[in-house]
This record gives structure tokens, C-alpha cells and sequence, in this order.
């Protein structure tokens, strides 16, 4: 972890001030948590890169993504779990391919605020109603700017450290001056968010209702040698189980069609610590040792199984440091799926924490 002294620094470089109190979410004060027994925390430290900012850990210290399961006990259900997963196909395509198409944005205080309009997904109370702070020249994830051209998932992904927030948006799209979204769901970076997340069979930008950007790896974090959270996984939705998910995760999508032994929104998977590594490159050693420490959690239904960030906001470049098939040796009956606690049946309608 980077110290706190840094933050100012970034304070700096987006114009703001890193002691100011943002406006409160849900009515909750800045640096407290009231749910679910969370403790106060301070807002995690980031760091300045060439005018940039990159974060390692988004979230105070004792949030989910942070866990180290190097050593928890697997899942009882874990055997019957990657045993369904490699059967079914194991993962997207086959092989444990990274997407590197995700972006996040970052709005210091003289982005503009840009008005929300509900697109036809969307679903309340799961989705927040809030206009959005717009840096200028972003990108939503695969485009090349704000406006959804390729009628793909379009996440679009701001942080904006002087309020403490993260805005996630799924099908979003910028026109007019408005934004266009199928769900917004504002995270507050100062709270450690309890066992229900923002709220019991809540939906977010993802199906499992997590936070996006807190389990994006970075370039930065591959050429510094370690990856300090764990990591986002997609499967094809014929792979992952209906009905029920698993904490962190607080939805499930209504599109899972995989069997009654299939692994479940939120389950967390750890590879082997015995991993051969002597063929992978050193940026595919960097994702092995994260993956062994703090284990991949299963967040959406998608083609290729891992997501980065993009570079286009980091110093180091993902060319020659990590290829989309460099961890492809890796299988399903590598992994264990770590102990997941009792299984959440999803009903349906969000009742959002306070």
C-alpha cells in the first residue's frame, strides 16, 4: 500500500482538494459505514502517474476484494463446482483469455455534470439516479469515446476521488449532452460495503451487483509486480448456476442457465499454489501469484474469463507485458472454489441498504 500522503498529491493533480467532504451518500456521513456493521475507513490511497491517476486498492482496507484466501478451506460444493465448469466447456472459448477493453475515467471537480436518462433496462431501486461527472476525451469500454457505436456492453466507468465516488453505468451511451444508461450504480469509495453490498437482490453495472473497477488489474499493477485485490471472471451464462449467488456478489442474472452444480455469482475461485510458472511470461507470473493470494470472483456472464483495464490512462502499456492468451495454460481443475458461505436464493425484487 502507498501512503496516505499521496493522496494529496493526487488532490493536485485534479484540482481539488483531497480534505474536502463530499456531499454524503444515502444519507451516510463520509468515512463511517452504517451498513452491515462496516467500520469507518479512510478513502484508499492512489498515486499520480504522469498526470494521471492509477488506483491499487479503491476501496478502504477490510472490503471483500481485498482478502487474502491463500489459505481458506474450499467450498464443499467446490469438487462438483469445477468439475461442472470443465465439463461444460471450462471457460469462454475454451481458455482463460483476458479482455482488456474496460476504461476508467477520471473527473477531477471541473468535469461537467451530465443528466441521466433511463434507458429501457432500467431497473429501480437497483439503479441509482444521479447525473454523471463527464471527463472530457473518456471512453466506454471497447469504443473509442462516449457514444455506444458497436451495440456492446458500453460499461462506462468514472472515478471521481474528490467526492470519494465511483460511478458504474451498463449500456450507457453519451448524446445531446445527456447520457443515456440501462443502470447506474454509484459506489462510495470511503465505506467498507458490508456482506449485502448496496442492497439484497440488487443488480449494479455488473449481474452479480459488485463494484466493477475494484477487480480491473492494471498495466501499472502487472509492471509493478503485484496485483493487490482479486480479480474480476466472466463466464458464458450456459456456465454459471440459476437461482442462487453467493456474498459478495447480491443479484444474480436471470439469463444463467448453467446446471445445479454450476459455480454461482460470487464464488471465488483460487488456483493451486504448485502452479507450474517456469513457461509463462513475467507479466503472467504477476496474475498467477494474484490469483493464488486473493483468488478470481465470478461477477457477470461473458466470453473471455479475466478483465483488465485498458492503457490508455495508465503509464505502462499492456504491448509486450501481458498477451490475451498468456494464461491460457491455466484450466478449471487448477482452481478450488473457496468456501462461499451459505447460498443467497434470489428473489427478485432489490431492497437497497440504507
Amino acid at each position: 500500500m502507498i501512503g496516505r500522503g499521496l493522496m494529496v498529491l493526487v488532490g493536485v493533480v485534479l484540482g481539488c482538494s483531497s480534505t474536502t467532504d463530499p456531499a454524503p451518500l444515502d444519507g451516510a456521513p463520509v468515512g463511517t459505514s452504517s451498513l452491515d456493521g462496516g467500520s469507518a475507513a479512510d478513502v484508499p490511497p492512489a498515486v499520480s502517474e504522469g498526470g494521471l491517476t492509477t488506483t491499487a486498492r479503491l476501496f478502504p482496507e477490510g472490503s471483500p476484494w481485498y482478502r487474502d484466501v491463500s489459505a481458506m478451506p474450499a467450498d464443499v460444493e467446490s469438487p462438483a463446482m469445477i468439475m461442472a465448469l470443465a465439463l461444460a466447456g471450462r471457460f469462454g472459448s475454451g481458455e482463460l483469455l483476458v479482455d482488456f477493453t474496460f476504461e476508467l475515467n477520471t473527473a477531477d471537480a471541473s468535469a461537467p455534470l451530465v443528466p441521466l436518462v433511463k434507458g429501457p433496462d432500467f431497473s429501480s431501486p437497483d439503479c441509482d439516479e444521479l447525473s454523471v461527472p463527464l471527463p472530457p476525451g473518456g471512453a466506454l469500454r471497447g469504443e473509442s469515446g462516449y457514444q455506444c457505436t458497436m451495440n456492446g456492453e458500453c460499461h462506462l466507468l468514472v472515478l471521481q476521488p474528490g467526492a470519494h465516488r465511483l460511478f458504474e453505468l451498463w449500456k450507457a451511451s453519451v448524446s445531446n449532452g445527456m447520457v443515456t444508461a440501462g443502470c447506474l450504480a454509484v459506489w462510495d469509495l470511503s465505506r467498507v460495503y458490508g456482506p449485502s453490498g448496496r442492497g439484497t437482490d440488487c443488480a449494479s453495472a455488473d449481474s452479480a451487483g459488485m463494484p466493477i473497477a475494484a477487480l480491473l488489474f492494471t498495466a501499472d499493477e502487472v509492471a509493478a509486480g503485484e496485483i493487490p485485490h482479486a480479480l474480476r471472471l466472466s463466464l458464458p451464462k450456459d456456465r454459471i448456476r440459476p437461482g442462487v449467488y453467493l456474498s459478495p456478489a447480491t443479484h444474480t442474472t436471470r439469463a444463467a442457465a448453467g446446471s445445479t452444480t454450476a459455480v454461482p455469482l460470487g464464488a471465488r475461485l483460487r488456483l493451486r499454489p504448485d502452479f507450474p510458472t517456469d513457461a509463462l511470461t513475467s507479466g503472467a507470473k504477476v496474475v498467477v501469484r494474484a490469483l493464488q493470494r486473493y483468488g478470481m470472483v465470478l461477477a457477470e456472464g461473458g466470453p473471455k474469463a479475466l478483465t483488465a483495464r485498458g492503457d490508455r490512462s495508465t503509464t505502462a502499456r499492456w504491448a509486450g507485458l501481458l498477451g490475451e492468451h498468456d494464461l491460457a495454460s491455466i484450466k478449471p481443475m487448477d482452481f478450488v472454489v473457496v468456501d462461499g458461505g451459505a447460498r443467497i436464493p434470489y428473489g427478485g425484487d432489490c431492497v437497497r441498504n440504507p
